[in-house]
């Protein structure tokens, strides 16, 4: 985006919206009209945003590089910065320095099936995988994207995922917990409920991603190891630990890994590893 990661980028808000309570969806472009299409990253990667007087975090971008011009957030309030952010209207502006992380290695999964594994906030950044497979439809082959939400009120993007499930060439599967309102068509159970709907997949040649709060990550390694993926082709995307995205502070530190340089894309042989990663 910047040749200065150290730049922030004045953005322009152009829409924003609640997807659930306390999470909101942001959209913006850089005030700058002529360096939009100047913004580069990749699935996966995650940005600094900051608000001057107020502080600065990470966030995972949850558009694709697939459709330039405008980067999107799914950005839950908890804390200072995210407060004010939430008190934005659309027009003001925010700034931004980036991108951050390694990504997903989307070069080395063309060819491949996909398995795109979200549970609650984990559909941010997974959100831009999904888009980028689909926007290239062409370079993989099957593409699962399986998500969990404890209840219907609070799957973000719940309405896109939806029309999702109209595609042919997706199997798009959804699913809550618990469903107080007895509206909800999809899938009811946790969400390793769902691969039991995935038929006849070539471990050899399926890459597997996946994101969500850290009790779902065990059970969904499982799930995907029992199918036989190679432990490499099994990506992670942690985030937790990011802090000022350059490996300066030495908050993401774990062991000699700095999750904000050398991630927060992983593979399952790197969790093996470094347990403390989860």
């Amino acid at each position: 985006m910047s040749e200065n990661l150290y730049e922030p980028i004045p953005m322009r808000i152009v829409r924003r919206y609640d997807l659930v309570e306390n999470v909101r969806f942001f959209q913006v472009r850089p005030v700058e009209i002529e360096r939009a299409l100047t913004i580069n990253y990749k699935p996966g990667q995650f940005m600094m945003i900051s608000l001057f007087g107020v502080g600065e975090a990470p966030f995972s971008i949850s558009s694709s590089p697939s459709r330039p011009g405008l980067l999107e957030f799914g950005i839950r309030k908890i804390g200072v910065l995210t407060e004010e952010l939430f008190k934005l209207k659309e027009n003001e502006i925010i700034h931004i320095r980036g991108p951050y992380g390694n990504g997903f290695p989307i070069e080395k999964m063309y060819g491949y099936n996909l398995i795109i594994v979200a549970g609650g906030l984990g559909a941010v950044p997974l959100r831009s995988l999904l888009l980028y497979a689909l926007d290239n439809r062409d370079l993989f082959k099957k593409i699962y994207f399986l998500y969990g939400a404890r209840r219907p009120n609070e799957m973000l993007f719940l309405r896109e995922f939806l029309e999702l499930k109209e595609r042919e060439d997706l199997e798009c599967l959804l699913t809550v917990d618990k469903d107080d309102t007895g509206s909800w068509t999809e899938k009811i159970g946790v969400v390793t409920e769902l691969f039991k709907y995935l038929k006849d997949i070539d471990p050899q040649k399926t890459y597997a991603a996946v994101c969500g709060p850290p009790v779902m990550y065990r059970f969904v390694i499982d799930k995907l190891v029992n199918l036989q993926i190679p432990k490499h082709q099994i990506l992670m995307t942690l985030e937790r630990r990011m802090r000022c995205g350059m490996g300066k502070c030495g908050h993401c530190v774990i062991g000699s890994i700095y999750t904000c340089v050398d991630g927060p894309v992983f593979t399952y042989w790197d969790v093996l590893h470094m347990k403390d990663l989860i």
